[in-house]
């Protein structure tokens, strides 16, 4: 459906090239005149975000966040390991800046929920992808 959404605007040649890219497992290089048009920095929305909100975190995810480990950068820094929260369920609002998340808490290894939970702290709190963690110090 999209290769036909494509033959209207585009030249087949282009289709073609564009397939190539989709169904290769890597991305072959692109030429310098087509680099050109490209913009230098990605926008936004599609950057890589180390911490935000939890919202703006999950929001960036096809699966809306389900199944992800997410924790609150606190944790780390209160070096405080291996905690995280296993998202089950989210609902957005506003573009994905609002909302409501349940999932199960798991802290220092050992799972606490064992039902699912609405996710608090959410706009409250930084959070990032992952489990805390702590840089090991060397003595």
């Amino acid at each position: 459906m999209i290769v036909y959404a494509l033959s209207l605007l585009l030249p087949v040649s282009a289709i073609m090239f564009w397939t190539s890219l989709c169904s290769t497992p890597t991305i072959p290089a692109i030429p310098h005149s087509l680099q050109k048009l490209l913009p230098k920095r990605l926008p936004p929305s599609l950057a890589p975000t180390r911490s935000g909100t939890l919202y703006e975190i999950l929001s960036k995810t096809p699966s809306g966040g389900v199944g992800k480990h997410v924790h609150q950068t606190r944790w780390s820094k209160k070096k405080i390991p291996d905690c995280f929260w296993v998202v089950t369920r989210t609902k957005f609002k506003c573009e994905g800046k609002h909302g409501k998340a349940w999932g199960k808490l798991v802290w220092r290894g050992k799972v606490v929920s064992t039902q699912e939970e609405r996710i608090r702290g959410s706009l409250k709190y930084k959070w990032a992808e992952g489990r805390s963690e702590f840089p090991e110090t060397a003595p």
